[in-house]
């Protein structure tokens, strides 16, 4: 599996862009599959020692700060709303459920990736509907009914699996021992998530782009230059933290389909291409993140008995 899991990403991308019809409408099964893989993640971390550290108050920070801050700088800079709201939506969009597993096979500490993830999105729930209610085509609707449209996308996904561990934890260990056991198996069910969603993004960017070239080209630039900066900026505050990985991960790497449904809810729709090119972005980097750590390994592990030969 090592050597198959560096190839998985630019093989989704093939794929899907091959097959980007029929990933969009089979794409309704991706938030299933969510919640088994982190149902399976969830159950290898004792739940009851997570803790909110340093590190994801900054992060929150960041988003919250970086966002809005984005969206007026891009108005007054570049005077057009769609790729200011591209940004906006693009910073504050909640981390991936999906990061556990690839933060985790990069060496990231499990606890700290899972308890952003809980916290992340419910800091997103929260502070969207403020921004919402003066931002987008929705300024009319209000915080509450904002916070519970968004929160009910969130919570199957997210909140379910963890109390369903919780309970597993401390009524059911026996049951939580065996499931632990199993979570290899989430690397496999990411692969067909990343598929069916790079498809559905690559559909998304071919219905969207005819007659709007020129803001679909801002937006695709602004992306790649948004991703680059929320991997480097998490990678540096996580070495602050003793967790690197983690928190180039945790910035870094986005539920884009959660923040499509966001800009097409809640701002203008063509705004959500920012987040479809930044899908394609954030997997590539992963991709290269994947083959780099396996080469690293191989290196390490060709040039041991080596090593210990020159000893002998």
């Amino acid at each position: 599996m090592s050597k198959l899991r560096s190839y998985i990403l630019p093989m989704a991308i093939i794929l899907g862009l091959l097959l980007h019809s029929w990933c969009s409408l089979l794409a309704w099964i991706v938030p299933y599959f969510i919640f088994i893989i982190l149902l399976l993640n969830f159950v290898a971390v004792d739940l009851r020692k997570l803790h909110i550290s340093s590190m994801n108050l900054w992060l929150m920070l960041f988003q919250i700060v970086v966002s809005i801050g984005g969206y007026y700088t891009i108005r007054s800079v570049y005077p057009n709303e769609t790729v200011a709201q591209g940004i906006l939506i693009g910073i504050l969009c909640p981390v991936a459920a999906s990061v556990v597993v690839i933060a985790s096979m990069l060496g990231a500490k499990r606890e700290t990736t899972t308890t952003y993830t809980i916290v992340g999105n419910l800091m997103v729930a929260i502070i969207a509907p403020v921004y919402f209610s003066f931002i987008g085509s929705h300024q009319d609707m209000s915080f509450i009914n904002s916070f519970l449209l968004i929160l009910s996308k969130i919570s199957p996904v997210i909140a379910l699996p963890f109390f369903v561990v919780l309970v597993l934890q401390v009524f059911f260990p026996k049951t939580n021992h065996f499931l632990s056991r199993y979570k290899g198996i989430s690397f496999y069910l990411w692969a067909i998530c990343l598929l069916l969603t790079l498809g559905q993004t690559i559909n998304f960017i071919f219905i969207h782009g005819k007659g709007n070239e020129n803001t679909i080209l801002a937006l695709g630039i602004s992306s790649v230059i948004t991703c680059t900066i929320h991997f480097a900026t998490g990678k540096w505050l996580g070495g602050k933290y003793g967790d690197r990985i983690a928190g180039g991960q945790l910035l870094g790497q986005k539920n884009t389909a959660m923040g499509i449904w966001m800009a097409n809810t809640y701002l203008n729709p063509l705004a959500s291409v920012f987040l479809a090119f930044y899908s394609i972005w954030q997997n590539l980097f992963n991709s290269w993140q994947l083959w780099y750590q396996d080469r690293k390994n191989e290196g390490t592990s060709q040039g041991t008995p080596f090593f210990r030969t020159q000893l002998l």
